[in-house]
Formats: structure tokens, C-alpha cells, sequence
């Protein structure tokens, strides 16, 4: 609480033009006080119009004023340097690159102006600001964050404001402007007009608001459909594979399988020439003793069986299945054929002995 009372007492006395310390302090009619060279640089620029006026509440005096010492301001001011409290003024802030300079600070380092004030056209920082706040006739000004396209709302004809906006030729002027060139146009306060644009300018906001949402959906739906493809190529690898895999596997099976049925056609026709053999022998002890070791198939009548997917193998499935075919009818066929000549053959035996003689034959 010292510090800020420090503080507070500071600022009473710096003076609102350089923003520091009183210098030969002097107070003018109004009762503000300035550093002696502060205020003189002010007035010496008025010479001209003959009107001079406070930088901070900007009441005018004519002639100009006998500027007097204020020995009370000086004598403070002293103390205060002698007791090393001099400081920088809280808050400063000065205007640096891209910044906005106050227009009533004076010096090679301008403060930072926080306001511009579209009707005075000038830009003012914390300090000179102030008077926009408590003069009557400054409070009714526009203000508007500091700006440095001020001039802008000059008019380059008659350097009046710019209040007025011209709908038929589409650009703002100032009131001079309306009874001169603008003349008979469709006029209306800049205002008014800025409400009816910002009303239009919504609803554009609103349209690319929705057009933004449409083109985002739009490419969240092309992402997504970029990451099936992906998928679905990644998956289409992985069943090329597989069939790969499967097709090899069911390839070495049916090559196994055709050797085993391979083989057993060989033995079927070994068997078969035994049993043509046999059919035409004469002697019915040895037809008849080698009738039952023949006929009993050894060979199963069931083929073995090979799992084949239709969908990957057609080739393959359909080669093995016409071999099955071809050697289920072959042997139905040769069977058939062996099973009717078999029980075509007469068997022819003695008659039964009566003596002793036809036995011993």
C-alpha cells in the first residue's frame, strides 16, 4: 500500500506531455500544470491560429498566457529527486515498430497510444486519453481502438469526417460532398449502412460456415474411402498370399494323389492279366485254390479324398475329378467283366468213386 501511494504521488507530478518528472514547473489558467519547455512547444505551435489550449482539457485561452513558475511543484519535485524517488513513471509503454504514437507526447520517444478518436483524428495514449473521459463536450467523440488508418475517414476533398455512405456510386463521403458531387444520390448514414452490411456480412458468414462443414465432411468421407482402399489393398495382399499358400499345399496334394491312383490302376491291371490268366486255365485245383485269393479285392473301392477349394483351384478340382470319374468306371467295367467270366466257367468234376480202382485214380 506505501508503494502504491508512491506511486499514486508520482504521478500528480509528472507532467502529462513528456510523462515525467515536473521541470520548472508551471501552471496554466486552467490549473494543470507542465514541465516550462513542454508547454511552450504546445503553444508555439498555435501561434499561427492565435487560440491556445490545455493538452488536457483542452480549455482555450486568447491571448496566450503568462506562463509562472510554480514554486510549490518546484520545491516537491526537488525533494523528491534529492531522496532518489525519481522513477520512470508506472506503465509506461513506448511506441515501438508497428505501434501507434501518441499524438500529443512530445520527444524523440512517443508513448503508445491506446485510442483514436475518429472525430479530433488524433491517437492518444493513457495519459492524454483522459480528457475524452471527463471534458462533456470530448465524451460524445467515437473512439475506437488505436488505428493508424485515421485518414482514411478524411474526406481528400474537403478534409471534413467521412459520415455519409453513397449507394450509387458505392463509397463514403462527407456532408460537403453530398450537396456537391453526390448531389440527388441515394444516401444514408455510414451507420446505417454498416448495420445493413454487417446483416449481409452475417449471412455470408453463415454460407461459408456451411460450405466449410460440407468440404470438411466431404474429406473426412475421402479419408475415410482412401483408408478402405488402403485397407482393402492391404487385405487383397494378404489373400494373394494365402491362396498362394493354399493353392501350393493343394497342388503337392492331388500330385500325391495322382501317383497313389496312378499306382493303383497299375495294380488293378496286374490283377486284372492275374485273373484273365486264371480264367482260361484248365486245371480246376489250382483255378480253384487261387479263385479266392484273386477275387477278394485287396484294393479299397474308396478313393482317397482330396479337400479342393472350387473358388481358388477350378483347374485343378475339375482334373482330379474327371480322373476320379474315368477310374470309378474303369473299374466298374473291368470288374463287371472279371465277375461274368468267373461265373461263366463250367466246373467239371469226376464222378464220385465207386471201388477201389476209380479211387485210386
Amino acid at each position: 500500500m506505501a508503494q502504491q501511494g508512491i506511486l499514486l504521488d508520482q504521478d500528480q507530478f509528472c507532467c502529462s506531455v513528456c510523462l515525467d518528472l515536473l521541470k520548472e514547473p508551471v501552471t496554466i489558467p486552467c490549473g494543470h500544470s507542465y514541465c516550462r519547455s513542454c508547454i511552450e512547444g504546445c503553444w508555439d505551435q498555435d501561434d499561427l491560429k492565435g487560440i491556445y489550449s490545455c493538452p488536457q482539457c483542452r480549455q482555450t485561452f486568447t491571448p496566450r498566457p503568462a506562463l509562472r513558475k510554480n514554486n510549490m511543484l518546484a520545491e516537491v519535485v526537488e525533494k523528491r529527486k534529492k531522496t532518489g524517488l525519481q522513477a520512470d513513471p508506472p506503465d509506461l509503454s513506448y511506441a515501438g515498430p508497428g505501434d501507434v504514437a501518441c499524438d500529443f507526447c512530445t520527444g524523440t520517444r512517443k508513448q503508445k497510444a491506446l485510442m483514436s478518436c475518429l472525430v479530433c483524428v488524433v491517437s492518444s495514449c493513457k495519459t492524454h486519453i483522459q480528457p475524452h473521459y471527463s471534458v462533456p463536450g470530448l465524451k460524445k467523440h467515437k473512439l475506437v481502438k488505436a488505428s493508424t488508418q485515421l485518414q482514411e475517414n478524411i474526406c481528400s476533398s474537403h478534409d471534413e469526417l467521412l459520415k455519409i455512405y453513397c449507394r450509387t456510386d458505392q463509397n463514403c463521403i462527407c456532408y460537403l460532398c453530398m450537396v456537391d458531387d453526390h448531389k440527388g444520390h441515394d444516401t444514408v448514414s455510414a451507420a446505417a449502412e454498416r448495420t445493413e452490411k454487417q446483416s449481409q456480412l452475417g449471412m455470408s458468414q453463415q454460407k461459408l460456415q456451411q460450405r466449410i462443414q460440407e468440404r470438411e465432411k466431404e474429406l473426412k468421407d475421402d479419408r475415410i474411402f482412401t483408408e478402405l482402399i488402403h485397407s482393402i489393398e492391404r487385405r487383397r495382399s494378404e489373400v494373394k498370399e494365402l491362396i498362394r499358400a493354399q493353392e501350393k499345399a493343394q497342388v503337392s496334394q492331388a500330385d500325391g494323389l495322382l501317383e497313389q491312383l496312378e499306382q493303383e490302376i497299375a495294380e488293378l491291371r496286374r490283377r486284372n492279366a492275374e485273373l484273365e490268366q486264371l480264367s482260361h486255365t484248365e486245371d480246376h485245383i489250382h483255378f480253384l485254390q487261387s479263385y479266392q485269393s484273386l477275387s477278394s479285392p485287396s484294393i479299397s473301392s474308396d478313393l482317397p479324398s482330396i479337400v479342393i477349394h472350387p473358388q481358388y483351384f477350378g483347374g485343378v478340382n475339375k482334373a482330379v475329378s474327371d480322373v476320379r470319374e474315368k477310374l470309378e468306371d474303369f473299374l466298374k467295367r473291368e470288374w463287371t467283366k472279371i465277375s461274368t467270366t468267373v461265373i461263366s466257367v463250367d466246373v467239371l468234376l469226376p464222378p464220385e468213386p465207386k471201388t477201389r480202382e476209380q479211387f485210386l485214380q
